[in-house]
């Protein structure tokens, strides 16, 4: 019996010292962050040198797929993420039960509306193809930016939650299209105007402030936040990093680089 509980306690610690090898290191002066490449990765870079001199290493792991970013957060993989906004946030661990938080804004991107064939919002047609963000999150605040722009009315009290059955009035019958939020540059051919996200539209060579036909206001809800598991957020290496992202000389990166199509929320 000895023998047995023995072995059986070495497994588990065996267990243990694997269990902890899956999570990113909170010892080894590397701080592990995930992000979506445009502006999120970008911003990150900026901060690199500054967390090197408090002896923190910012490594900086880029997604390609933003769906992946919570889920790789969760499991360990990265210690922290920066890409989403508090509404897509809330969404995700509502459906999933997994314990995330955010630590704070850093920017606001303004959703905008784009097209290649027409020059005016006046210019849409009847039955046009109008093409939106098919998630939850980014869908809703994309049918607010139509029903903000006259195309569609909503159900009264629908707001972030709202969907495509809750278009009341549609004077145009335009024909709303819910595709992947990554896609949407590449629909610019294919149907009449796209609701896009900042991050893509500057990956797709667009600049917001010139080729949008319209863009969400500067009072926005949706600003982009740092996100940690739960209990993280008192990390040193984090509360580190949220003030680098936050400074003035951060403010000044953002307003001097992106012109007003990214800005600060802090």
């Amino acid at each position: 019996m000895l023998k047995i509980s023995i072995i059986g306690a070495i497994f588990s610690l065996a267990l243990v010292g694997c269990g902890s090898s899956n999570s990113a290191s909170k010892d080894d002066g590397k701080l592990i962050v995930g992000a979506t490449s445009v502006p999120h990765a970008e911003i990150l870079n900026e901060v690199v040198d500054d967390l090197a001199n408090e002896g923190i290493t910012l490594e900086v792991k880029e997604f390609s797929e933003y769906t992946l970013l919570n889920p790789s957060l969760s499991s360990g993989e990265i210690d922290a993420n920066f890409f989403q906004h508090s509404s897509y946030l809330n969404n995700y661990t509502q459906q999933t039960g997994e314990k995330l938080k955010s630590i704070g804004a850093v920017h606001t991107e303004p959703m905008g509306i784009y097209s290649k064939k027409i020059k005016s919002l006046d210019e849409l047609k009847d039955g046009d193809k109008v093409a939106i963000p098919n998630d939850a999150t980014n869908g809703s605040r994309a049918l607010l930016l139509l029903e903000s722009n006259g195309l569609i009315k909503l159900k009264e009290g629908a707001l972030d939650k709202a969907t495509l059955l809750d278009v009341v009035e549609n004077p145009k019958n335009i024909e709303i299209l819910e595709m992947d939020a990554a896609s949407l540059p590449r629909t610019l051919d294919e149907v009449a105007i796209s609701v896009i996200n900042t991050n893509y539209v500057l990956e797709a060579g667009l600049n917001p402030t010139k080729d949008a036909l319209a863009i969400e206001s500067s009072d926005s809800p949706f600003a982009n936040i740092v996100v940690v598991r739960e209990g993280d957020e008192n990390r040193e290496d984090i509360k580190a990093l949220y003030k680098a992202l936050t400074s003035e000389e951060m403010k000044k990166f953002i307003e001097d680089k992106y012109q007003g199509a990214i800005i600060p929320a802090f």
